[in-house]
């Protein structure tokens, strides 16, 4: 399994990021917001300097967590043609920063989720943009009609497309009420095949994130049932904790720029030590 984090976890400063993972051992990143420029308006110029950053600190580029299909479920044309731009822009960012793997979402909910009428809404859009060997991977989050691993597999299995997969955060589902931590949080209801990346961060119940280890998930259990399912993907930290606050629900939607990143390398630089541990105790 390989080390991986969001880089505004710990800073907008792509230099600090890559200086941080080196010292702890973490080999890739997951692309957000960078030099305070959300995902969506980084340029392909700017992409292309952080791949090449990266791989001259001997790190790769993960995954691009792009804000796709992070809206309300659309109703007519005009939000289906959106969130259509929206990927096709997200797959041109993919390719300048030489990764494969595209996060999206499903769709917040206004209610119950709704996988059926996600799918088919998802469905309409996938049909116009051909993916070009990027998965598209689905996050259980939070506010939107997967919050569960069950969820995200229903929807997944409504698509029914090679070029999708899962990104599985069981910290989004204990925090979303879906799940309490007791388990394997839903592990046991993913395809192997359809579980393409992982966020790790750790929730207490529906309140608030802390420091990895002290919240509600066994991720000493999880990794080790990962390991013994033979997922040799990557674990991306998301720390989504500060050392002197909380996050905002506007930062937790909107995570990006000075504001969501103030505090996080010290809280992150705490987590990504954890997490090394208990990978290399999984082995």
């Amino acid at each position: 399994m390989r080390l991986c984090i969001l880089t505004d976890e710990i800073s907008q400063d792509l230099d600090e990021v890559l200086a941080v993972c080196t010292r702890h051992g973490f080999t890739a990143i997951e692309v957000r917001s960078v030099w305070n420029i959300p995902p969506h308006e980084l340029t392909l110029h700017q992409c292309k300097e952080i791949a090449a950053r990266a791989a001259a600190s001997g790190i790769s580029v993960a995954g691009f967590a792009s804000p796709v299909f992070k809206t309300e479920l659309p109703s007519g044309h005009v939000q289906l043609a959106a969130s259509e731009a929206l990927l096709n822009r997200s797959l041109e960012q993919c390719a300048a920063l030489g990764t494969d793997l595209l996060r999206v979402f499903s769709f917040f909910r206004s209610g119950a989720p709704d996988v059926a009428r996600a799918a088919e809404a998802i469905g309409t859009v996938l049909d116009r943009v051909p993916t070009d060997g990027v998965t598209v991977g689905f996050e259980t989050g939070t506010r939107t009609n997967t919050p569960s691993a069950t969820l995200t597999q229903q929807l997944l299995d409504a698509l029914g497309r090679p070029s999708t997969g899962m990104i599985w955060d069981p910290g989004n589902t204990v925090f979303s009420g879906f799940g309490d931590g007791s388990g394997l949080c839903g592990l046991e209801d993913i395809q192997p095949e359809a579980l393409a990346h992982i966020h790790v961060k750790d929730p207490v119940g529906t309140s608030e994130y802390v420091e990895l280890g002290h919240g509600s998930l066994p991720w000493p259990a999880i990794l080790s049932a990962l390991r013994a399912r033979g997922y040799d993907g990557c674990l991306s930290l998301e720390t989504h904790w500060r050392r002197t606050r909380v996050l905002t629900a506007n930062e937790r939607d909107e995570p990006w720029g000075d504001g969501f990143s103030a505090g996080g390398r010290e809280a992150s630089e705490a987590c990504m030590a954890t997490l090394a541990a208990w990978v290399k105790d999984a082995e």
